[in-house]
Parts: structure tokens; C-alpha cells; sequence
């Protein structure tokens, strides 16, 4: 199967969601997942700088799921036909234990940690805001059409997970993290 690059479809403005039904590119539905497809590049970068295998494992991995939840925000729940996957407890728990045998790891956290030190870590940051804002979209969505309550709980934690890897990337490259000191 082979797919066209451009169909000229959108050129007014619209797009199809699997199903067919057609909506305004600045649809809620749309921006949930485009903005996990932003997400998605964002772990891929991350996934470029990390020097871990385990870690690129890791992400490769959250590269599926984020792809899982776009077809489901990009699918019509009551037009689309077809079979796709979903978010389940074994993706949290996946999640889950890789940010508590990182924990293990790190130094116990202590302060707020400033973003940066290196650029694979700022990469994490980044993924890590972006992922709060597809959390953020994807509740949109929710308040406007029910999604799988699943899907929220694994973006909160994937946020989790890419403030916690950042912190192990400094200890792996040997770079001191900033704590924010607030000025009073």
C-alpha cells in the first residue's frame, strides 16, 4: 500500500479523521493529535541524542504508544470502521517501572531542577513541556468527546518519565543539575 503525499484535500482548511468525517483543521480533535505528533518528533530527537540502549529502547517504545494515540485522536468514534489499538494499564505500568528503577539511580531530589547542562537533557525538557501540553489538548478533547481515561494517565506519566531520564542523563554525562534558587 502506498499512500500519496499530497491529496490537495486540505487546501480549504479541512481534513478527513479516519471515518470520513471531514473537519476544521483547528478542530480540538486535530490539535490533540497534532500535538501528539509533535510529541512523537520531540521523543525521536531525544531518542537521536541519547546515548543509553536501554533508554532508546525505552523511547522506541513510547514512539509506538504516542502513535497508538494519535490514530485514536485521529479516528471518529462513532464513523470510523476500523480496528486500532488502544492504551492499556501495561502501558502505565511499563512507564511506571522505568521511572522507579531510574529513581533508584539518581540522587534523591531535593529542589527544583532548572532545565539544561547538556543538549541531549534540554531535549528531554523539551519533550517533557510538550508533553504536558498534548496532557493538556488531550483533556480538551475529553471535555468535549470521552476518551480512553488511560490515554491521560499515560501522558502524566511520560511527562514523569522525561523529567526522570533527564535527570539520569546528567548523572550519566557527569553534569552537575541546577537547582532553582529562588530569590526572596
Amino acid at each position: 500500500m502506498s499512500f500519496k503525499i499530497y491529496t490537495k484535500t486540505g487546501d480549504k482548511g479541512q481534513t478527513s479523521l479516519i471515518g470520513g468525517t471531514r473537519v476544521s483543521k483547528d478542530h480540538y480533535r486535530i490539535e490533540a493529535y497534532g500535538t501528539i505528533d509533535e510529541l512523537n518528533s520531540c521523543i525521536g530527537l531525544v531518542k537521536d541524542v541519547c546515548n543509553s540502549e536501554v533508554s532508546s529502547l525505552v523511547l522506541a517504545e513510547i514512539q509506538d504508544r504516542l502513535f497508538t494515540i494519535g490514530s485514536l485522536f485521529a479516528a471518529d468514534p462513532n464513523k470510523s470502521k476500523m480496528l486500532l489499538p488502544e492504551i492499556k494499564e501495561s502501558d502505565i505500568g511499563f512507564l511506571e517501572s522505568e521511572i522507579d528503577r531510574i529513581d533508584k539511580i539518581v540522587p534523591p531530589l531535593k529542589s527544583f531542577i532548572l532545565p539544561g547542562g547538556h543538549t541531549s537533557i534540554s531535549f528531554c525538557h523539551l519533550a517533557r513541556c510538550v508533553c504536558r501540553r498534548a496532557e493538556r489538548v488531550s483533556i480538551t478533547l475529553d471535555n468535549h468527546e470521552k476518551i480512553n481515561p488511560l490515554t491521560l494517565i499515560y501522558l502524566n506519566r511520560l511527562s514523569d518519565y522525561l523529567f526522570i531520564l533527564a535527570r539520569l542523563l546528567h548523572k550519566e554525562l557527569v553534569i552537575n543539575e541546577t537547582n532553582w534558587k529562588p530569590r526572596i
